[in-house]
């Protein structure tokens, strides 16, 4: 084996060490408890899907996926997002007991990186799918819930940011007319990219208020008189039926209570295909990446055969932690030291610690090459060394 090779890990994937390990799953097991509580269900699918289902369906960049061949010569892909492979398992089994559906996931995702540049190629995924319901008030469950995960997990300033598919895509279509048109203009507005879209904008052959129209949507944000706004920039009919969507679901987060959490974004842009209505995404300060995102995706099922609506969301638990900013509380594990005359007693003393559900390290003296430096990590120590009676 190379030097080069030997410490070495593929692009994009990172190693977890124990104490952030252990800061992560008490953080998972909150959320999770949290989402068990609203009555959602959790459940696992495999690492591999079929390319041709899963992958076609997923919605992630076909160069992002990690592919290989089966032994019958199949392509498979590892996981790129959690949606899909829970509609095909709501749409073959799941659907036919029951309707709607809550389930849950907490799961590792991947998505190859070109270069790394900070951008994780493995990372963990937490979140919730309710299938089989199209109101609006399923919308606001979802939003709800991603609310009270976050402060479940102990975040407390956070901003659920929340558009529609519907209305900036009429909006763009009754502008610039074509699909690939409007494609562009998304594409500034998903890489966060005003300045770029600005300029696209201004170099478009349009009218002067054409050009108004779509530079105004930058600046509609916020509850109050956001839908009145947006509802100017159109003209006909097109596009109102979603903002009427955006009105109730602002009314239906009031009642939950999560209405100060929330920000009406008209020019919100996902680069998941398969969104079809009300989608959001959530920021925290310190973190210059969405923490997580989610939406209503109504087509997705039709691919696996089930005709029913959906929404959900998900968490990059990465991106969580590092909003959250935790120091991480370890619990320090009490040291038993014992030759091999005492081993007995020394495991007798560590079930005693061991029933109680403390941690303890039970070390034969003779594996440890420095006793001062081993020993000088740990506050609680027992030897059991020698002679009966001998132990401190």
């Amino acid at each position: 084996m190379s030097k080069l090779f030997m410490f070495e890990k593929p692009i994009g994937m990172r190693d977890t060490f124990p104490h952030l390990y252990s800061l992560k799953k008490e953080i998972r097991t909150n959320i999770e408890n949290e989402m068990m509580n609203w009555g959602y269900e959790f459940m696992e699918t495999p690492a591999l899907e079929y390319d041709e289902t899963v992958g076609e369906a997923s919605a992630i960049l076909d160069q992002q996926l990690f592919k290989l061949l089966d032994q019958q010569g199949r392509t498979l892909v590892l996981r790129p997002d959690m949606t899909a492979p829970i509609a095909r398992v709501a749409a073959s089994k799941l659907l036919k007991d029951r309707n709607p559906l809550r389930l849950a996931y907490a799961a590792n995702l991947f998505r190859a990186q070109q270069r790394e540049g900070g951008r994780p190629a493995e990372f963990e995924q937490i979140g919730v799918e309710l299938i089989g319901d199209s109101t609006v008030s399923a919308d606001a469950e979802t939003i709800a819930l991603l609310a009270s995960v976050l402060k479940a997990s102990g975040l407390e300033d956070f901003t659920i940011a929340v558009g529609h598919v519907g209305f900036l895509q009429e909006l763009f279509l009754q502008i610039v007319g074509t699909e690939e048109r409007a494609e562009k203009l998304r594409k500034h507005l998903y890489e966060k990219n005003y300045v770029g879209y600005r300029k696209h904008v201004d170099s478009l052959p349009l009218s002067s208020i054409d050009k108004k129209r779509l530079i105004d949507v930058l600046h509609i944000q916020g509850n109050g008189g956001s839908i009145a706004k947006a509802e100017a920039l159109l003209e006909g009919e097109g596009g109102r039926e979603a903002l009427r969507e955006l009105e109730e679901l602002l009314s239906v987060l009031k009642d939950y209570g999560v209405e100060d959490y929330v920000k009406m974004d008209v020019s919100l842009v996902s680069h998941m295909s398969y969104y079809t209505g009300v989608l959001f995404e959530v920021y925290a300060d310190n973190v210059g990446f969405a923490l997580g995102n989610g939406g209503r995706y109504d087509n997705l099922l039709k691919k696996f055969g089930a005709e029913v609506g959906a929404t959900g969301f998900g968490i990059r638990m990465d991106y969580l932690m590092e909003a959250l900013n935790k120091g991480v509380k370890q619990v320090q594990p009490a040291l038993i030291l014992f030759s091999a005359e005492r081993r007995k007693e020394a495991a007798e003393k560590a079930a005693e610690y061991r029933a109680k559900q403390q941690p303890v390290i039970v070390q034969d003296v003779k594996g440890v090459s420095d006793l001062d430096s081993f020993t000088a990590e740990f506050k609680d120590v027992h030897t059991f060394i020698g002679k009966a009676g001998d132990q401190a």
